[in-house]
């Protein structure tokens, strides 16, 4: 007799712990994985005394769990994944059984995976899945869209499962089709950018004003019991304390070349294709690609001179303040830029969105998690529909009062020649957004002029050349004609 809760194809880290979390919740796991050598050793060893099954087969981890059949993959993203699907339906899956991507699977497969399983009779959920090694085993955020008849199937396990903050679980139900990798992959993109303003910080206080790395431990310490409190924050400042055996810290002796997976890239692609400015995670990316070129920047140092580094002489500790206020209006516009992207892309393929679900399914159990994330969760409850956080009430206020010193930040940084792509690019964002006014009208002057793109008139400024709601061109030489090229946005 089938007694199996849900089963789980995949025995790397995060499988194991995410089963052992499930066991420790009251579910009835069973383990499957290509090498079945790895089922019997994690039997024998992690799952020992414990009621997690082991299977040896595709049938036969089909056959011992209980209908509707939930099955986690969590393997390699891309045609793993597909792989997997077939051979669990030919394994013997049946009609309303629900498979479930928890990889890092990008948002267009899993729609497509959605559109196929769904057209067969089955069900299929792609669940982001956040936390690393330690939110699976203890209590991940998860995200999970789909098909949204499995939802009652799987709402109990996952949200028992998942993270719990302010006594609410740390998952609910995103959307349709790819939505909740779509979710995740956003998470994902606003994790490059905070853990770059983080970053930027540390460069500043160590470059700028000349500290160690344990008085700047001392500082992050500080900062996360204010407005900054997050996960981030708290490892920063237990990773500038740790020291190697001779004294000096640990970070000191790496090698600045910072890796990347690729789901930064996928955001920064997706804000393109969706016209939105998310230019804060864009940078992100950027800067890690910079950061790669390590050998060039070598040469790069001792061959191009910057401004001759001064020693700070202002009040310190206003400094400090500051720069603590520039990371949290950085971080309101990283987070606002986020939102604005999903929001579009809801839009787009007309996904309904729960954003103030969203927000709180990250408050525990992700690297993002912070309190913060508390006041967008209270943003988007009172207004559902809200057009961007800065029309919310208590980020237009943050956010002003932190302006001052964000200012005098990002300037000073420039004047010590220190970059801070992520800082800068979030002001020039935030000054863009409040412009009434940009020069756009010159640069539709100018495709116009060499390529006869059109433009549209202001209100107010009509005539009987330049029409209301019409695509004008001008003849700016006297040379070109009345010709104009076809008007279209990409």
């Amino acid at each position: 007799m089938a007694t199996g809760d849900i089963g789980l194809i995949g025995l790397a880290v995060m499988g194991q712990n995410l089963i052992l979390n499930m066991n420790d919740k009251g579910f009835n796991v069973v383990a499957y994985n290509r090498t079945t050598s790895k089922v019997d050793a994690f039997l024998a060893n992690e799952a020992k005394g414990t009621q997690i099954q082991g299977a040896h087969s595709i049938p036969e981890l089909i056959s011992k769990l209980k209908k509707p059949r939930k099955i986690i993959l969590l393997v390699k993203a891309g045609s793993a994944v597909d792989d997997f699907i077939k051979l669990l339906i030919e394994g013997g899956l049946e009609k309303g059984d629900i498979v479930i991507d928890g990889g890092n699977s990008h948002y267009p497969d899993s729609i497509r995976r959605t559109q196929e399983l769904e057209s067969k009779g089955f069900l299929f959920v792609g669940s982001g899945v956040s936390g690393g090694e330690e939110g699976a085993r203890h209590g991940p955020s998860l995200m999970p869209g789909g098909s949204t008849a499995a939802w009652p199937a799987i709402k109990p396990i996952f949200q028992k499962t998942a993270a719990q903050a302010y006594g609410e679980p740390c998952c609910d139900w995103v959307g349709e089709t790819g939505s909740g990798h779509y979710v995740k992959m956003v998470h994902n993109g606003i994790e490059y950018g905070d853990m770059q303003l983080i970053a930027e910080a540390y460069d500043i206080l160590k470059r700028g004003l000349g500290l160690p790395e344990d008085e700047i431990a001392d500082i992050f310490l500080k900062w996360n019991k204010g407005v900054l409190d997050s996960f981030l924050i708290e490892i920063t400042a237990n990773i500038l304390k740790f020291k190697d055996d001779d004294g000096e810290p640990v970070v000191a002796k790496i090698l600045d070349k910072a890796g990347q997976k690729g789901t930064g890239k996928w955001t920064a692609m997706a804000a393109l294709d969706a016209g939105t400015a998310v230019t804060l995670i864009g940078e992100a990316v950027f800067a890690r690609c910079l950061s790669a070129i390590k050998e060039e920047r070598v040469r790069a140092s001792k061959a191009i001179e910057g401004p001759k580094k001064e020693v700070f002489r202002g009040d310190k500790q206003l400094f400090i303040d500051d720069l603590e206020q520039a990371l949290y209006a950085s971080k309101i516009i990283s987070y606002t830029q986020g939102f604005m992207l999903m929001r579009e892309t809801a839009k787009e393929v007309g996904w309904n969105l729960n954003y103030a679900g969203i927000a709180a399914m990250w408050r525990g159990g992700c690297i993002i998690k912070s309190v913060f994330l508390g006041d967008i969760t209270a943003a988007y409850n009172k207004t559902p529909n809200l057009e961007s956080l800065l029309f919310d009430d208590f980020f237009n206020k943050a956010i002003r009062n932190a302006q001052p010193g964000w200012r005098r930040v990002i300037a000073q940084a420039v004047l010590w020649g220190i970059p801070t792509p992520a800082f800068s690019t979030a002001l020039a964002f935030f000054d863009g957004y409040r412009s009434e006014v940009v020069p756009a009208n010159l640069l539709q002057a100018q495709r116009d002029y060499f390529g006869a793109h059109t433009f549209r008139v202001l209100p107010g400024k009509e005539n009987s050349k330049f029409k209301k709601g019409e695509d004008i061109h001008v003849n700016w030489t006297g040379r070109g004609g009345n010709v104009s090229a076809s008007t279209y946005n990409t």
